[in-house]
């Protein structure tokens, strides 16, 4: 365990690699052979028991929302749409920090989202944790150190900029309840779950695995 996390903070602060060049999503939907045959083997790894009871859950077990884990300056929802948007301005002064605005091309819907900051606005592209907090909190993370679960919130990895109101729609579900509606990057959502879960060993219920492995088959 000890190995697993030193890994996960090189991940997210070595070699001066910001979380915006980290996790970055594929320019293909789909992926290749290769990836899907990992995340078969990953899945066939991962532990199969029931959800534990949400006791105790809360947003701040994860630490600070957004938190600046690698120390660039730049908050971590700030780094994944800078990631993840296209054609993104800046606030002056902020050293690129702070986006104003840009083009996302959501994965779970295939629409053009037109980015723009502000009270009204921002919550059009929020930033998913592919595998949510509370799904994590029931299937290990209970029992993690308070430095594994703020790693685990702010890993690029386990980012995405989406679709608002799909992530709202998503909430704290796992893949058997699930899916992203937009059916031609299911198979990317699925094999990058299975990559988070098998990162931070997160554990699957038996509906959730059969989900999972249901969409390899048709990758």
């Amino acid at each position: 365990m000890v190995a697993g996390l030193a890994a996960t903070s090189v991940l997210l602060t070595g070699c001066g690699v910001g979380l915006e060049a980290q996790g970055r999503p594929q320019k293909s939907d789909k992926p290749d052979s290769a990836a899907v045959s990992d995340a078969r083997k990953k899945l066939a790894d991962l532990v199969v028991k029931g959800r534990a009871p949400k006791t105790g859950f809360d947003r701040d077990e994860f630490g600070p929302a957004w938190s600046d884990v690698d120390r660039n300056g730049c908050d971590t929802r700030n780094d994944i749409l800078k990631r993840d948007l296209e054609g993104e301005k800046f606030k002056s002064g902020t050293h690129d920090c702070i986006v104003l605005s840009g083009t996302l091309h959501d994965p779970y819907s295939g629409k053009t989202i037109d980015f723009r900051r502000g009270q009204d606005t921002s919550s059009d592209v929020q930033i998913d944790h592919l595998v949510p907090l509370s799904d994590a909190w029931q299937k290990g993370a209970q029992q993690w150190s308070a430095t594994k679960r703020k790693e685990f919130a702010n890993d690029p990895l386990n980012l995405l900029a989406v679709d608002g109101p799909l992530n709202g729609q998503k909430s704290d579900s796992d893949a058997a309840t699930w899916l992203p509606p937009r059916k031609a990057y299911r198979c990317a959502y699925i094999a990058r779950q299975i990559d988070v879960k098998a990162k931070y060993e997160v554990w699957v219920t038996s509906a959730e695995k059969d989900a999972m492995q249901t969409i390899l088959d048709a990758c």
